[in-house]
Parts: structure tokens; C-alpha cells; sequence
């Protein structure tokens, strides 16, 4: 026997029975996924006054579940899914006005079916481009509804809106509270059922088509794959959920406008799968969550400059935490918990390797964070410009306690890049 087999005595064939058995057991729901839920749950209680702030989250969280599902893993990249957004959210609106349809469940189904109908029409047409051709047309489609509806402003309500809908009690029962606990439920409720229609795509054959379609194109009509036709259902489904979302968006706000169409709300989406980690299916949850209690503080913090804080914390995402949050923490429990198992199995596992060069890139980052932290301290400081001297004036402690902080930042986040993109020790061996 060689001595390579002697050193891993891993065969092909076991190789291949673990493959199977992770195909054959990976759907299977695991504890971790409950806890999303049941802190869920936990808000219900714990925060009873902020329910209203909870559903526009639970509601951002499922409009970025939809996304997940073309971008993340059929790899459709899209800056105008507001487009769907909005269609589900005049349905219900429209609906209620025009033709007395208040029934809010019916009208979600309504929604999702319209706004699917009209992704799988418009799927069909532009779904044959790639890159920035179709991100052009994506763009162009939503800025179309838009201003088609700010035209028929007599229907619409234009940018002013259609405020103070009313909508039947749910279920003809639970009538609607001042606080939105009850929309909190049902929010919840239709998040859970689309999550877990989404799981099932994403864990059936069909998904794997679409991840392979994201991978290799080329590979996938090779072996003869409908690869259009797959791609066309995707975001057919796609624009379901993001319409479904739309209307509850507008069911437990009780008015809507033509903003639900702007281009900021499909950026603001796709920040949210960015931090949280695309093709990860709770990335939508973490990413939706983290960007929405940030955007929240922040702007308590400065109205006029919050935006600064989020695009810092995405700046950084995307440098050290090309996976999103998610698969920063599959990196963590890789390097301390799961690789340790795998080492002992004999597959290897992450170690760190520090190398010399490694003082040169914290003393970098450590340098970025300070500059970040100094004009991050300045910008929250100076709202108006007759602060400007009570800034300057306190200037050296606030300057400290800013630099230093960044840099704090700034090194920790390059020392979690570093563990996380450390060599394998089967690799390590090698060199």
C-alpha cells in the first residue's frame, strides 16, 4: 500500500456513502433553525410596545427570502424586484378601494398570484440576457411601473398614496390592535408557510438544477437542462413571495404609496441578503434583521448622516465576510467546533497559520479603522454646523475614544478574516 493511503485511509467508496448520506439527510430540519423562530417568538413577549417595528421587519425579512431565491441560488442577479413588491402591495390596496375586496387573506393569495403571473410574463422576455443587460432591464421594469402609476395618479394616489384602507378582521375574528400584535401573528404565520415552500424548492431537485444553472450555465444546457424555462419559474416564484410580502407590507400599514416601487427599496433588499449571506436560506432572516435594528438605531442616533453607519457595516461585510454573517459563523465553528470532528475523521481541518506578513495587514487594517472611526466620530457629532465648534471644542476625547475604537474594529475583523481564510491542516502538511 502506498504511503498516501496509508496517511488517509479515507477510500473513494466511503467518500461516496457520506456524499449520499448528506444528499439524502440534508433536508432534514436540524434545533439550530428553530432558534430564528422561537426568538421570533420571544419579541412577541419581551417587546409588546414595538410589534409594529416587528412586522415591518418580518416583512423585509420574507421580501429578502424572495431574492434569495434567484440570486442566491439561480443566480439571477435583479435591481428591480421592488417592481413585484409593489404590485402585491396595490392589489391588496386597490383591491379594497376599487372593489370592496377587504378579505385579507384572499387578497394575499390574490396578490402573490398576480404578482407571479406578471414575473413569469416578464421572466420570459428578459430572462434570455445576462449580466448587465439584464440588471438594465430589471432596473427599467420597476422604474416603468412606477411612473405608469404616478401617471394614473387618480388611481394610484401618485406619491401621495392611498392611506387609511381598512381591511376585514383576520379570519372574521381577530380584529386589528393599535400596537399590531395581531399582525405580528399573521405576519409570522404566511413568513413560516413561504419559508417553508422556499426550504422545499431550495432541497429538491429542482433547486439543485438552479444551483447548477448559478454555477455552470454552460454545463447545465450541455447535459440538456430547460434552462430557461427553469430560470423563468424561479423568478416566477420568486415575484409570488416578493408580492405576498408587498401585501402584507401594505395590509398592516393601512396605506401605501408609489415609494414601494423605488429603486432604493430593491437596493435596500439586496444590502440585507449581502450582510446576511446569500443561497444560505436564513441569511434573509439574520441580514433582514441585523440591517433593519441598525438602520433603526442609527438614525435615532443621527437622522442625517445614519446612512454612514450601514454602509461601513456593509463595507466591511463585504471585505472580510464575502459569505455573509452566516458564513463568517460557519467559519468559527468550523476553525473551533465542527473541524476538530473532521480532523479526527481524517478529512482535516482549519489551524491557523500566522505568517510574518500578517503584522503588516493588521497594522493596515488598524490604520483604515482609526481614519473610519475619526470620521465616523466626526459625522455622528455634527449634525447641524453650529456644532461644529462644540465638536472642535471637545475634539481630543472624542477623537480618542473614536480612533481607538475603530482600530479595535478594524483589528478584529481582520483577525477573523485571517481565521476564517487560514489553510487546512491537510494543506498545511502539503506545503
Amino acid at each position: 500500500m502506498a504511503a498516501s493511503d496509508t496517511k488517509n485511509p479515507v477510500a473513494p467508496a466511503d467518500a461516496r456513502a457520506r456524499a449520499a448520506a448528506y444528499l439524502f439527510h440534508r433536508h432534514n430540519f436540524r434545533w439550530p433553525e428553530a432558534l430564528p423562530w422561537l426568538i421570533a417568538i420571544g419579541c412577541f413577549f419581551v417587546f409588546p410596545e414595538r410589534m409594529t417595528f416587528g412586522n415591518q421587519m418580518l416583512v423585509m425579512i420574507m421580501f429578502a427570502l424572495s431574492l434569495d431565491l434567484i440570486l442566491g441560488y439561480a443566480g439571477i442577479v435583479t435591481l428591480g424586484h421592488a417592481a413585484f413588491f409593489g404590485i402585491g402591495a396595490y392589489t391588496v390596496a386597490l383591491g379594497s378601494l376599487q372593489l370592496g375586496w377587504s378579505e385579507p387573506i384572499s387578497g394575499l393569495v390574490a396578490a402573490g398570484i398576480l404578482a407571479g403571473l406578471v414575473g413569469a410574463v416578464v421572466g420570459w422576455f428578459i430572462l434570455r440576457y445576462r449580466g448587465l443587460t439584464l440588471l438594465m432591464l430589471t432596473i427599467a421594469f420597476a422604474a416603468m411601473l412606477q411612473e405608469s402609476g404616478n401617471l394614473r395618479s387618480d388611481i394610484t394616489g401618485g406619491y401621495d398614496g392611498l392611506p387609511g384602507l381598512m381591511f376585514d378582521p383576520l379570519l372574521g375574528t381577530f380584529q386589528y390592535d393599535l400596537y399590531g400584535h395581531t399582525n405580528f401573528i399573521y405576519v409570522l404565520v404566511v413568513l413560516a408557510l413561504v419559508f417553508f415552500v422556499v426550504r422545499r424548492i431550495v432541497y429538491s431537485p429542482f433547486g439543485q438544477a438552479l444551483t447548477g444553472i448559478r454555477e455552470n450555465v454552460r454545463r447545465m444546457h450541455a447535459i440538456g437542462s430547460p434552462v430557461h424555462r427553469r430560470l423563468v419559474t424561479a423568478y416566477a416564484i420568486s415575484a409570488a413571495i416578493a408580492g405576498i410580502a408587498g401585501a402584507l407590507f401594505t395590509q398592516t400599514n393601512a396605506y401605501v404609496t408609489l415609494t414601494v416601487f423605488d429603486f432604493e427599496n430593491s437596493a435596500k433588499v439586496m444590502v440585507m441578503l449581502i450582510l446576511g449571506g446569500t443561497g444560505r436560506l436564513y441569511g434573509a432572516f439574520l441580514g433582514g434583521a441585523v440591517y433593519m435594528i441598525l438602520e433603526d438605531e442609527f438614525s435615532k442616533l443621527s437622522p442625517t448622516f445614519w446612512q454612514l453607519g450601514v454602509g461601513l457595516l456593509l463595507v466591511c461585510a463585504v471585505l472580510f465576510a464575502r459569505r455573509g454573517l452566516i458564513g463568517l459563523a460557519d467559519d468559527v465553528r468550523w476553525l473551533f467546533g465542527a473541524g476538530k470532528a473532521r480532523e479526527r475523521e481524517g478529512e482535516g481541518s482549519r489551524r491557523f497559520v500566522w505568517r510574518p506578513e500578517h503584522w503588516k495587514e493588521l497594522g493596515w487594517s488598524a490604520l483604515d479603522g482609526a481614519i473610519l472611526g475619526f470620521i465616523a466620530g466626526f459625522a455622528v457629532n455634527v449634525k447641524f454646523i453650529e456644532f461644529l465648534s462644540t465638536f472642535v471644542t471637545s475634539m481630543p476625547a472624542r477623537a480618542l475614544v473614536f480612533t481607538l475604537g475603530g482600530a479595535a474594529i478594524g483589528m478584529a475583523i481582520n483577525l477573523i478574516y485571517l481565521f476564517s481564510t487560514s489553510r487546512t491542516a491537510v494543506e498545511a502538511k502539503a506545503s
